[in-house]
């Protein structure tokens, strides 16, 4: 191949990418447009401006098809989380929020270590709240991660919505690869759900204001049905098979019906409460524990048992006593 075609050929591929790149020339994307105008009155050209300049994000793909909770053992996913840095960090926290968390627990009925173990799990208590642009990200994975695409394309529409409602540029913020924001990284759909307005200045910032985050994660979990002063998680003892119950998130079989085939908790609980089973590959064995209702709510804010204990039992760390 001489050298006048090997250019050729590079300015084809080039000239092919930058086809490819052009989000706004798809006609899945002219579709999704044509929605948006006609459900949500939004202007076809600026929107058409703003798809011609989304990325596809390479990186993102690779990142969500290998997710943590989904490569790791118990063993190795709670180091990285429950450290005594971050329990240091957690306290610190604690104490300069002291009032806000307070008036949260007293309002939403959510522990304020609880509140600030999620914080410090999603983004380090506000210092990683992640790089990557939420437009790019959720275009990526709404036009080319097919097997979640409806989920990301919901999301993108709840990302614009809420972009026009709280006056923020589209193509400005940043966030996780999976398109979550601010210190309590909430998706689109939470934003405009479950944000709160803790502080009272008239805006639901997660992005700048952390009243406001310790409010909406509070909110978020009132929400989902979190059980002020109940339990949150149990060890158990097993005796016997009991691959039918285990590691279903969702509490669905009464403890007395679980002692039945051979599970017991290793701890008082009070009634006959709902649970289920969960089993952990741990650094000195298989675990086995029983999650309750509030474990439960845990998860919906990131859907693995082994997020919901990381955050739980950071939380048991902090000391609430300072």
């Amino acid at each position: 191949m001489n050298r006048v075609t090997s250019l050729l050929v590079v300015l084809l591929v080039s000239m092919s990418l930058n086809v490819q790149a052009d989000y706004s020339q798809r006609s899945d994307v002219q579709q999704f447009i044509d929605d948006m105008v006609e459900k949500h009155g939004f202007d076809r050209d600026q929107l058409t401006a703003k798809f011609s300049t989304a990325k596809r994000l390479d990186g993102v793909l690779e990142s969500i098809s290998k997710p943590a909770e989904k490569v790791l053992t118990w063993k190795e996913y709670r180091p990285i989380f429950v450290t005594s840095k971050r329990i240091r960090k957690g306290n610190k926290f604690l104490q300069k929020n002291h009032e806000a968390l307070q008036r949260a627990e007293k309002e939403f009925g959510v522990p304020a270590e609880i509140i600030t173990a999620i914080i410090g799990v999603e983004t380090y208590y506000g210092k990683s709240t992640g790089r990557t642009q939420v437009f790019d990200s959720l275009v990526t994975l709404g036009f080319d991660y097919p097997p979640r695409s409806q989920f990301f394309l919901s999301e993108l529409e709840q990302y614009l919505l809420l972009a026009r409602e709280v006056g923020f540029d589209v193509r400005a913020i940043r966030g996780s690869y999976a398109g979550a924001m601010g210190m309590p990284q909430f998706i689109s759909s939470s934003y405009r759900h479950y944000a709160v307005d803790f502080d009272g200045d008239g805006k639901r910032d997660l992005l700048n204001n952390t009243v406001d985050a310790i409010g909406s994660v509070a909110n978020y979990f009132r929400e989902h049905g979190w059980k002020p002063g109940e339990e949150v998680v149990v060890p158990a003892r097993v005796n016997g098979q009991i691959e039918e119950t285990r590691n279903k998130l969702k509490p669905h079989t009464t403890i007395s019906d679980l002692s039945r085939i051979g599970v017991f908790p290793q701890a008082r609980l009070d009634d006959d409460p709902k649970a289920t089973v969960i089993t952990f590959k741990g650094k000195e064995g298989k675990e086995y524990w029983l999650g309750l209702d509030n474990f439960y709510v845990i998860t919906r804010y990131n859907r693995s048992a082994m997020y919901a204990m990381a955050v739980y039992q950071l939380s048991l760390e902090f000391d609430t006593q300072k």
